[in-house]
């Protein structure tokens, strides 16, 4: 098929070669209705990107929303297949709060999701493709790229209470070194306790460069198996041109209610926000009772908008 850039926006020539780039690495396209049960989306507001939903009721009485995310109906209505890998990618339309516009906007969403028996291939797969999803959009662009299993451990050895585990994994994320310090002297923990965690979050940059200090950091704390699991997916990019677009960021969080192993978050030069994002959902999915691993990422094309406006300014 010939695209023909004289009659497709940007949004559709890239949302076009995104499906080719999925198809070609064997992922097969899933469409799915516009909406589900309300209740799908209201037990699970902390996975949503925008916690306000459009809903209304059908003439059985149930109370419907229109589609604000496209995983949680994938985990939904899949089963498990042990053994197997099922290989997803999607091109749908989601009913949200833009962070570019006021106001609900029917956005386009392109991702994949891969789930089954998920191994480390699969997973450096899922993350090469994150990266040449984003190459796809732009050439000056970042994929950082964080383990929850090493966040987590490092922060549960300061406590155990979760509500302060959450106040210092929301300091981790904004990079806030101080504010860690702080929470810990302010609850009486013992000074020092943080430090492992400190010297993780200044691990940042190049995997080539970071990842041994990571792996020193982690077996010393015992979790040598997690920087093992690390390596083996930021493999994918040795000797390879996207390496130097590839960043280690342990504020890079995830919510440990649905995410584990590892994530990730695309950046663009001259967008704020990112506009892919993704990760192993292994957590997600024993909450919905579902056995299979998963990984999986999406790429939000109305980020680009942004991109689009910063460059007619400039004109």
């Amino acid at each position: 098929m010939v695209i023909n850039d004289q009659v497709m926006d940007e949004q559709e020539r890239i949302g076009f070669q995104l499906r080719s780039l999925y198809s070609n690495h064997g992922y097969n396209r899933y469409k799915m209705s516009k909406f589900e049960e309300y209740d799908l989306y209201s037990r699970n507001k902390d996975f949503l990107l925008s916690k306000s939903v459009i809903t209304f009721t059908d003439t059985n009485g149930r109370l419907m929303a229109l589609k604000p995310d496209v995983t949680l109906s994938i985990v939904k209505n899949g089963k498990d297949t042990p053994g197997e890998l099922r290989k997803l990618y999607y091109y749908e339309n989601v009913y949200r709060v833009s962070a570019s516009a006021n106001g609900f906007r029917e956005l386009t969403q392109v991702g994949l999701e891969c789930t089954g028996a998920v191994d480390s291939p699969c997973i450096a797969e899922a993350l090469r493709l994150a990266a040449e999803s984003l190459r796809l959009c732009s050439e000056n662009f970042v994929l950082e790229v964080s383990h929850l299993g090493i966040l987590s451990a490092f922060t549960d050895r300061i406590t155990d209470s979760e509500l302060i585990r959450k106040k210092i994994l929301h300091c981790a994320a904004e990079k806030n070194l101080h504010g860690i310090s702080r929470i810990c002297r302010e609850q009486e923990i013992p000074e020092g306790a943080e430090d492992g965690l400190l010297h993780l979050l200044k691990a940042y940059g190049n995997p080539l460069e970071i990842l041994p200090e990571v792996r020193k950091l982690a077996e010393a704390g015992g979790i040598g198996n997690y920087a093992a699991e690390l390596e083996q997916a930021m493999s994918v990019f040795s000797d390879d041109e996207l390496e130097k677009r590839i960043c280690i960021d342990f504020s890079s969080t995830g919510d440990l209610k649905y995410y584990n192993g590892i994530t990730f978050k695309g950046f663009i030069s001259g967008i704020p926000d990112c506009v892919l994002s993704g990760g192993q959902y292994d957590t997600l999915m024993r909450k919905m009772g579902r056995r299979d691993r998963a990984i999986g990422f999406a790429v939000f094309l109305d980020m680009l908008e942004r991109l689009n406006e910063e460059k007619e300014s400039y004109a």
